[in-house]
């Protein structure tokens, strides 16, 4: 029995997605991860081959989320799921607090956004067809404008603000009778009551969906350049909208991204193949990169600066996690926040506040 304990233990995936950013860098620190490099580079090629084959009808899909209309979406779902709710919650009625709090959890806007995976291996490609995007410190927001007003929604899919802004179909002076809207992916910070916009999704009722990454970055800037007054705060636009810029990936253009000053906190760098299509979920096309990990992943030289610098808790971090490792014998899964068995080892403890179902509706903190 010990050794069946010991062969699973050894060989038994946590997640079905190893390189999720909620987990630690793999390679941080030299960690020896689980998974082989070829399985990345592998997915990659996969997923490139499935997008020329794979054709969504993104305009009636950014109409949906423009008007907020869902009729007719995924009718035999909502069904399946409400019958799924009565049969784990048989004592709760309808009427009950906790089913009328099920029923406003979000849906149609949740796992809209692209999400990076840690960039485990170095594309062999990465100087000719991939680009380097430094971010800034934030929460990534789904941000729609339509019909005169803009929201924005977490990658949950919650709605966390309404306002009136300077993109297309963002007002009701410029909304064109609901003709114009347009989708972002953003990148809020609270402190500069900006949003940092990173990629476009839709613009002016043009989806670009299903179009190549270096297509909709040059789309993005030529349109944003265009817009009057989006890079102001005023009554029409209390929040500022900035597009962040992108560069080639060779050795010296990432050198020089790291030794540049930002008016923003830099938290880090997303490589982005050129080919890749807008597609919502996580996926290997999307590379995610802390500046101080730079040296060890890339293996280059990079200007020591405060951004390069790693931080106090990097530089235990390999000793923590062979210790734990040596202690632990099972497999176990992620924690229901999300986070994974090793991520304190590379992050920061942060207070968690104890929340009850009903704050957790309510505030987006817990």
């Amino acid at each position: 029995m010990d050794e069946l304990t010991q062969a699973l233990s050894a060989s038994f995936a946590v997640s079905r997605e190893p390189n999720s950013t909620s987990a630690p860098h793999p390679r941080l620190s030299q960690y020896k991860s689980k998974y082989s490099v070829l399985e990345q580079s592998e997915r990659r090629w996969r997923f490139l081959e499935l997008q020329k084959i794979k054709r969504l009808n993104y305009v009636n899909h950014a109409r949906r989320l423009a008007d907020g209309d869902w009729t007719g979406a995924d009718s035999d779902d909502e069904q399946k799921e409400e019958t799924a709710e009565k049969e784990e919650h048989p004592d709760e009625t309808e009427e009950g607090m906790e089913i009328e709090q099920r029923k406003k959890l979000p849906k149609y806007y949740a796992n809209q956004l692209m999400l990076s995976e840690w960039l485990v291996d170095v594309p062999t490609d990465l100087n000719t067809d991939w680009l380097l995007v430094v971010c800034p410190v934030g929460k990534r927001s789904l941000v729609v404008a339509s019909k005169g007003s803009t929201a924005a929604y977490t990658k949950s899919g919650y709605c966390v603000n309404r306002f009136p802004s300077m993109l297309p179909g963002g007002n009701r002076h410029n909304s064109a009778m609901g003709k114009d809207y347009t989708i972002l992916d953003c990148i809020y910070s609270e402190v500069d009551r900006t949003y940092y916009i990173l990629d476009v999704m839709c613009w002016r009722g043009h989806p670009v969906y299903d179009c190549p990454t270096e297509f909709r970055f040059y789309w993005l800037q030529s349109k944003v350049a265009e817009t009057e007054n989006l890079s102001e705060i005023a009554k029409r636009n209390p929040f500022r909208f900035i597009a962040l810029n992108s560069t080639v990936c060779t050795t010296e253009f990432i050198q020089e991204a790291l030794s540049k000053e930002y008016s923003f906190n830099v938290d880090g760098l997303l490589f982005f193949h050129r080919q890749t299509h807008y597609t919502p979920g996580s996926t290997p096309l999307v590379g995610w990169l802390r500046p101080y990990m730079v040296s060890d992943i890339l293996g280059m030289e990079v200007p020591m600066n405060p951004l390069t610098a790693k931080p106090e808790y990097a530089s235990q971090q390999l000793q923590q996690i062979l210790e734990h490792k040596k202690k632990s014998s099972e497999v176990r899964p992620a924690e229901q926040d999300g986070q994974y068995e090793l991520e304190h080892l590379s992050t920061p403890d942060k207070p968690k506040k104890a929340c009850s179902p009903s704050q957790k509706v309510k505030s987006m903190e817990c």
